[in-house]
């Protein structure tokens, strides 16, 4: 009886997955970059990391859209890639540090298919002191901050269209 219980309680405690069905691909230029410099398990990385981000902003703001398609154009480090330290010896995993950050793009659409807002962000880190501590802060704080724009832009929209009367 106990177990099931705290398997209530746990259900209860879980988030509810939202209805938002969002898709993240990679941009063509940003694809060849990750093939080239950055390792392919890091796209994986940051499409999840958006995905999360911009489910999570959307949650929030209670925005009402059904899709949203998300296109990483570009990202840069803060730090090395496992793969650019492995084709770079110089490179010190700890020390070494740029400027990071993201560029996006996001279409978005209502339940009937139709495009409600389309919408880019880029963001990238302009001070060296500034820099993030981990490979992927920098992308990491644009990912954050383009998805809480977005999900305000379409909630704006939203209410915007509930609040005009159609014809």
């Amino acid at each position: 009886m106990k177990h099931l219980l705290a398997a209530a309680v746990l259900l209860g405690l879980s988030p509810v997955a939202g209805a938002t069905e969002i898709s993240v691909s990679l941009g063509p230029d940003f694809t060849e970059k990750l093939t080239e410099d950055y390792g392919a398990r890091e796209g994986e990385y940051l499409a999840e990391r958006v995905r999360t981000d911009l489910q999570r902003a959307i949650d929030r703001s209670g925005a009402d859209v059904a899709r949203v398609d998300v296109t990483i154009l570009d990202a840069k480090p803060s730090r090395p890639t496992f793969k650019q330290a492995g084709d770079m010896p110089g490179l010190d995993m700890h020390r070494s540090v740029s400027l990071g950050g993201m560029k996006l793009k996001a279409v978005a659409y209502d339940a009937s298919g139709t495009l409600t807002d389309e919408f880019e962000y880029k963001w990238y880190e302009s001070d060296i002191r500034q820099a993030g501590l981990t490979t992927w802060q920098d992308a990491r704080r644009a990912s954050s901050r383009f998805a809480s724009r977005l999900a305000q832009q379409i909630d704006k929209i939203d209410q915007n269209r509930r609040v005009t009367p159609r014809p």
